[in-house]
């Protein structure tokens, strides 16, 4: 049986190396490609993929928001989130938001192949990294961390400021102006109870969401 896959990431040139990879295998097919999340959902119906691999930083519409419309309008895709973030700042939320599994883009060809046909077959893929992650929080208290009140977006720019990059600079990332960037800022400060980035800096690497 073939797995028909959809690739949805804002850059070409990731795109194009996703798909050489997948085209190396005969039990995969390329369905289409999207490079926003709102061109992936007009997509579902044309393309009929078994799996989306979705990355995480888009513009517009972000990719744990793209995940959760994806899981309520087409509950039988398997999702396979592939990210530029590490396992600790992204891995237990996007597995939680019904991701089926979760990759980073330093991940090898062979890993990623495996990846698709595991959660093709109705399994979740997670590296040993993250499954000793989960593992290290089931004894934990049930009191949701402060973090863990944040939006999608505001986690996001929460993981951008703490590896300190700028508001402008998360801007262009994440095709959103500064001013929105600023706003997010503020919310996060307050949410959190901090006063300024070094805080924020402090913040995830106390609690292993920094990649710094």
């Amino acid at each position: 049986m073939t797995t028909r896959v959809l690739i949805v990431d804002d850059h070409r040139i990731v795109r194009e190396g996703l798909r050489r990879i997948l085209s190396e295998a005969r039990d995969i097919e390329f369905a289409g490609e999207a490079s926003t999340g709102e061109e992936a959902l007009g997509l579902m119906k044309e393309a009929r993929p078994d799996v989306v691999l979705l990355d995480l930083s888009m513009p517009r519409q972000g990719g744990l928001e793209t995940l959760r419309d994806l899981r309520r309008r087409y509950p039988d895709v398997h999702v396979l989130v592939l990210s530029m973030h590490s396992e600790e700042q992204f891995g237990p939320r996007v597995l939680a938001a019904g991701a089926s599994g979760y990759l980073t883009k330093e991940s090898a060809p062979e890993q990623l192949l495996q990846a698709v046909r595991r959660v093709c077959s109705g399994g979740k893929f997670v590296s040993p990294q993250l499954a000793e992650i989960l593992a290290s929080r089931l004894g934990q208290p049930i009191d949701r961390a402060p973090h863990e009140t944040l939006s999608s977006r505001e986690f996001e720019v929460l993981c951008l400021l703490a590896e300190g990059k700028t508001v402008g600079e998360i801007g262009g990332q994440l095709s959103l102006s500064v001013k929105t960037i600023s706003t997010y800022r503020t919310r996060i400060l307050e949410k959190l109870q901090l006063k300024n980035n070094a805080e924020i800096m402090r913040y995830a690497l106390d609690l292993g969401l920094s990649s710094r």
